[in-house]
């Protein structure tokens, strides 16, 4: 019995401990590929700190000495960053407001409501996604003109309170993973199809909101082609249009303009950061039941 027990520990032992390598390879490459990706961010922020010397030196110079930390504010002073970064805020928290609420409907009605043609509506919705933004772009120039929207926010900002096709698609799936036990005991309580929605369908998505206020915030941070087309007032202009201003103003000034772009990279960075295991338990748990 104490040999059966001691070759027991030993084989407990050596399997623990491969899997304690086998661990340690994987963070290795991990590690390794992530710092590969990162390279590029590297090399911009090291840009942004160099003199104008040192950006072509040969072979390449990773850390700058000295440190011009003077480029950052020299590259925030020449363009109006302040009011680019109030105006994307606007821009972007609207659109999140927007695109969540009714997508988040939406995809509530498809999920957790019977009725007739729901599902034949629902491919329809995602039919829509197969047409790019390039077919669409003129007719909806025409249609905000006629409206009078042209030069405002209001052609990038209201179509957001119409739903997201693709958001629409992410809750529907995770919404269909909540039990349906939860919305029949409201419903023999009194609860409304509104109060079923916001009192225990929205509690319990709080991951898959937040992947679809991350995505949504990302892709309207990062817009440039919906801004340029209707915006045509510089105070109004938001990062993504000013940093274009800013290369066609200061092209040969390498080491301001990777300044002003870190600047407007650094504030994606953090969010991802403090939002991080929220978005990926997001994506996880989105999509287990079709």
């Amino acid at each position: 019995m104490q040999v059966n027990s001691k070759k027991g520990f030993v084989l407990f032992k050596s399997k623990s401990f491969q899997n304690r390598v086998g661990k340690g390879i994987t963070h290795i490459i991990l590690i390794s590929s992530g710092f590969f990706f990162m390279l590029p961010f590297f090399w911009m922020l090291s840009t942004s700190l160099k003199s104008d010397l040192q950006i072509f030196n040969i072979p390449p110079v990773w850390i700058p000495n000295p440190v011009i930390w003077s480029n950052f504010p020299r590259a925030l002073m020449i363009f109006p960053f302040l009011t680019y970064l109030k105006n994307t805020l606007f821009y972007c928290i609207l659109c999140v407001i927007g695109t969540m609420i009714s997508s988040s409907l939406v995809a509530y009605a498809f999920s957790r409501m019977e009725w007739k043609w729901r599902n034949a509506v629902f491919i329809l919705v995602l039919s829509t996604m197969m047409l790019p933004f390039q077919v669409t772009m003129i007719p909806l120039f025409i249609l905000f003109r006629r409206l009078g929207w042209v030069g405002t926010f209001k052609p990038l900002i209201v179509p957001a309170f119409f739903g997201s096709p693709f958001f629409i698609f992410l809750l529907r799936q995770f919404f269909m993973t909540i039990p349906k036990e939860l919305s029949d005991a409201a419903k023999i309580d009194g609860c409304s199809e509104f109060g079923i929605y916001a009192r225990i369908i929205i509690p319990l998505s709080k991951p898959a909101l937040a992947v679809v206020v991350l995505f949504e915030f990302l892709g309207r941070w990062n817009d440039f082609l919906g801004p340029l087309i209707y915006i045509n007032d510089e105070l109004n202009y938001t990062v993504a249009i000013g940093l274009q201003q800013f290369v066609g103003q200061h092209e040969s000034e390498w080491a301001l303009l990777m300044a002003a772009s870190t600047a407007i990279t650094i504030p994606i960075i953090i969010l991802f950061f403090f939002t991080q295991r929220t978005f990926i338990q997001g994506i996880a748990l989105t999509g287990l039941k079709g």
